[in-house]
């Protein structure tokens, strides 16, 4: 059984993040915390229409409010539970790195095992799905014109990290996105878990000398 994983998933909006995370979250038994879970009580207070540019100082709100929920996440959860967020990260964007590093510092304080995704969609297809009318009962963006520069202009964050995964979901259902990632974090957790044994049999070899002399 996998326990004590944070999934993050990284990809542009419309591209099934949320879709592909509660079916993630069924295979995880864990807990789907949407990035516009965190954004909306924001959101909703400034009659967005899913279309114009909002402001700097309402991404630093939205900030704030992700803060307290990876706080929580980090010092009053169960140590065994599973955690799926999501979010819109971009490559070489201040502001998407800084909202990465704070998803990475809960999971570091929890001690958690961190599997950042990136989710990629080819242009027509993440036009068609930004698209959605159910996209704006979330309060999600609805511009295909934004999705398009989007998609020819900059790149899904690429963090780097030991653990990374892409993913092309252009063609492929959730539950195919999910299974991968599952599989993919089961496979990225054996020799942290092998190397976690390693240390206890050690310090209980450690132990036993200890205790036996005289």
């Amino acid at each position: 059984m996998v326990e004590n994983v944070f999934v993050l998933l990284l990809g542009f909006p419309g591209v099934g993040k949320l879709t592909i995370a509660r079916e993630l979250g069924t295979a995880l038994s864990g807990q789907v915390i949407d990035n516009h879970w965190i954004n909306n009580p924001i959101l909703a207070l400034l009659a967005d229409d899913g279309r114009r540019t909002l402001p700097d100082a309402v991404w630093e709100q939205t900030a704030k409010v992700r803060q307290d929920v990876l706080d929580t996440v980090a010092t009053l959860c169960p140590p065994a539970a599973n955690f799926i967020f999501t979010n819109s990260g971009i490559q070489g964007d201040a502001r998407s790195l800084a909202s990465y590093q704070q998803m990475k510092d809960a999971s570091d304080r929890r001690g958690a095992h961190f599997v950042p995704v990136r989710l990629l969609c080819e242009e027509a297809e993440l036009v068609r799905r930004v698209m959605s009318p159910t996209r704006r009962d979330r309060l999600k963006s609805i511009d295909p014109e934004a999705a398009r520069h989007r998609s020819r202009t900059v790149a899904v964050l690429d963090p780097k990290h030991p653990n990374s995964l892409t993913i092309d979901v252009t063609a492929i259902c959730a539950a195919e996105a999910a299974t991968r990632i599952h599989e993919h974090s089961r496979t990225a957790l054996t020799p942290l878990k092998h190397a976690r044994e390693a240390q206890e049999n050690r310090s209980k070899t450690s132990f036993v000398l200890d205790v036996s002399v005289p």
